[in-house]
Formats: structure tokens, C-alpha cells, sequence
């Protein structure tokens, strides 16, 4: 500013004449415009998904979010409520059913809760050195005998069933393995929610660690084509690795403990608010509610959001490339300077506004 002060002086003016123009390019070139650009889109953002019910973690998630243009989703608790019912009771022997119980009552997997809600009179057996191996399920100690409650691999029970719903399988010893036959319900707007993600030009994925028949029962109900069944917690962290080296930018969506490592791996990723601990301190955001219709909202939101970022930075730099070279010709003084500087950051502030336009109340 000193500069352009002696320019002027240089130009026959009288110094308070170059100080005065000098005042008023300084006031004029305030980046007030241009600093708000940004934070104020993320702050009405921010408060129009929380009254939504959708918390924002990450600061920089909607804007990964609206780069994604992949979701993949897990099944058990994301896609479904995360409520299975035992189906098979009457057929289990009660002895069984109690050492289930007592096994189950050690995991947060919806599978479990499950069948330790069923526990009710039952006498639970004591066990010792209770561990729950992600991806597999929970094994401990009774008595002499090593007891594994998970899928059937891990207690190495027979694949060939035909049940639709879910399974967990219990093994002691060398008794024969025992099957505990569950279902569960899509969540009530899955199917709208799966449509409307297509419909915005994302590509879904269904990565379950569930069977193949439940699997492909949701995937059909929902109209995903592409999904795959049995997928543990590496796998589904190799398949979003596959998605990344292809160039895809993925949106993972999940709620279990196994489900943790991958949202960590993802472009961007969402949790329930009734999910694991693990899985919502790794989300970059969490959604209320029984229903999916958050995640739409929040793409909206994030999509919405980074156009504003661009439309706010284009009125700053047109306010720029109008205001400073009048400023510097001398025909604005300090007084018309601070009126444009303040109402060019009154135009960010107004454009970020808009955000909220359209906002389900």
C-alpha cells in the first residue's frame, strides 16, 4: 500500500489524497469474502443435517462425501433394523440354548443380542476366558471343553443349509455343532433409499459377512446386483481397495465391530447411531433413526454444499477483479471501500443461506 501511496504522489496528488486511496484499497481488499467462503457453507451445513439427525465428524467429510461415487453397504444393522428373531427355539435343546445364551451375552453383534435377549429363566453355564474374534465370533472355556458361538467356518458346521435368514452355529467339544436360525427386517426405506443413491449415479455394493443365501435374499429385495457374502473384515477392506485402485471414491455404510477397519479404509464413511462403539468413533458421520433416508439427505447436503463453496469463492474473486482497480484508479473512498468490503461478505453469507432452502423441518 505504500506503493501505490507513492504512485499517487508520484501522479501530482497531495499526500492525505494518496493516503486516502491507500485506506481505501486496503479496506477494499480485506479477504473477509473470500475467508468465509468455506466455513460458512460447512456451518449451516453442519446445522442443517443435525437437525436431521446426522452428526458431522469429520471436518473435512462433506466434502469427501460429495466426491463419492460409490456405496457400499453392510448388511446385518445398516440395511436391515439389526433386530433378528430366533425362528428355530422350539427345536433347540434347553441345554444348548442356555450355553448360546451365555456366550452370546459377551458381543454387541445383532446376532447375539439376539439370542441372549431368548435367555430369560435359563440357567447360564459359567464361562472362563470369553473372546470374540472379529469376523468369526466369540469362543471360551467350559470346563475342559473349548465352545464357539460364530459362523460355520469357525465351528466347522456344514455350509449347505438352505435357511434364507442368518445363522449362528454353537460347538463344544467334540459334540456335534447346533444351528440357531434367525431373521431380520430390511429397514422400512431401504429399498427407496437404494433407488434414490442410484438414481443421484452412485454404483451399490452389498459386502455381508453373512451367508450367501440371506445375502442374496436382501441384495434381490433391494435391487443391488452387485454383492458379495461372507466377506470378513479383510476382505471387505481388499474389496474398497480393489474400488480405490479403480479410481472409485467409496462411501462405506455400516454399523458391526467387523465393520470398523473398513469405514476406516473408506473415501468417506456413515455409521447408526446404534451401531458399535468401534464402528461410530471410525464413521465420519452417524444417522439417527430406524430409517436410511439421513444418507440421501446428507449426500444432498454435501453436494449442495460444494457447489455453494465454488459459487462463494466466484463472487469473492468477482468482487476482487471489480473493486480493487477501481480502488486503485482513486475512484472509491474508505467509507464506499468498507461499505463493498462488508457487503460482499454479506453476499458469501446470504449464498451460503441457501443451503437451507428446501430443508426438511
Amino acid at each position: 500500500h505504500a506503493g501505490r501511496r507513492t504512485l499517487w504522489v508520484a501522479a501530482c496528488a497531495d499526500w492525505e489524497t494518496a493516503l486516502t486511496h491507500a485506506i481505501a484499497v486496503l479496506i477494499i481488499t480485506c479477504p473477509c469474502a473470500l475467508g468465509l467462503a468455506v466455513p460458512v457453507v460447512q456451518v449451516v451445513a453442519t446445522g442443517r443435517l443435525t437437525r436431521q439427525g446426522v452428526l458431522v465428524k469429520a471436518p473435512d467429510g462433506l466434502e469427501r462425501l460429495a466426491q463419492a461415487d460409490t456405496i457400499v453397504f453392510d448388511k446385518t444393522g445398516t440395511l436391515t433394523l439389526g433386530r433378528p428373531h430366533l425362528v428355530n427355539k422350539d427345536d433347540l435343546d434347553r441345554a444348548d440354548l442356555a450355553l448360546g445364551v451365555a456366550l452370546a451375552s459377551s458381543s454387541r453383534h445383532p446376532l447375539a443380542v439376539a439370542l441372549a435377549a431368548q435367555g430369560g429363566a435359563l440357567t447360564r453355564p459359567v464361562l472362563k476366558d470369553v473372546n470374540e474374534v472379529p469376523g468369526m465370533g466369540l469362543e471360551a472355556r467350559l470346563g475342559d471343553d473349548m465352545v464357539r458361538l460364530g459362523n460355520a467356518d469357525f465351528t466347522g458346521a456344514p455350509t449347505s443349509s438352505s435357511h434364507a435368514g442368518s445363522e449362528l452355529w454353537l460347538k463344544r467339544g467334540d459334540a456335534a455343532p447346533v444351528c440357531f436360525r434367525f431373521e431380520d427386517t430390511p429397514r422400512s426405506d431401504a429399498k427407496e433409499t437404494v433407488a434414490a443413491l442410484r438414481a443421484r449415479g452412485f454404483a451399490i455394493e452389498l459386502l455381508s459377512g453373512d451367508r450367501e443365501p440371506a445375502v442374496r435374499k436382501l441384495a434381490e429385495e433391494l435391487g443391488i446386483t452387485e454383492w458379495r457374502a461372507g466377506a470378513r473384515p479383510g476382505a471387505k477392506i481388499e474389496r474398497l481397495e480393489e474400488l480405490a485402485t479403480e479410481g472409485r471414491k467409496v462411501a462405506m455404510i455400516g454399523d458391526g465391530l467387523n465393520d470398523a477397519p473398513a469405514l476406516r479404509a473408506a473415501h468417506v464413511s456413515l455409521s447408526p447411531a446404534d451401531a458399535a462403539d468401534v464402528s461410530q468413533t471410525a464413521a465420519d458421520f452417524i444417522f439417527q433413526g430406524a430409517l436410511l433416508a439421513p444418507i440421501v439427505e446428507a449426500v444432498d447436503v454435501a453436494r449442495k454444499s460444494r457447489r455453494l463453496v465454488f459459487e462463494n469463492f466466484g463472487l469473492a474473486l468477482a468482487y476482487n477483479a471489480v473493486a480493487v482497480p477501481l480502488a486503485v484508479a482513486g475512484f472509491v473512498t474508505p467509507l464506499v471501500a468498507a461499505i463493498a468490503m462488508s457487503s460482499s461478505s454479506i453476499t458469501v453469507t446470504l449464498n451460503s443461506l441457501r443451503l437451507n432452502l428446501g430443508a426438511r423441518r
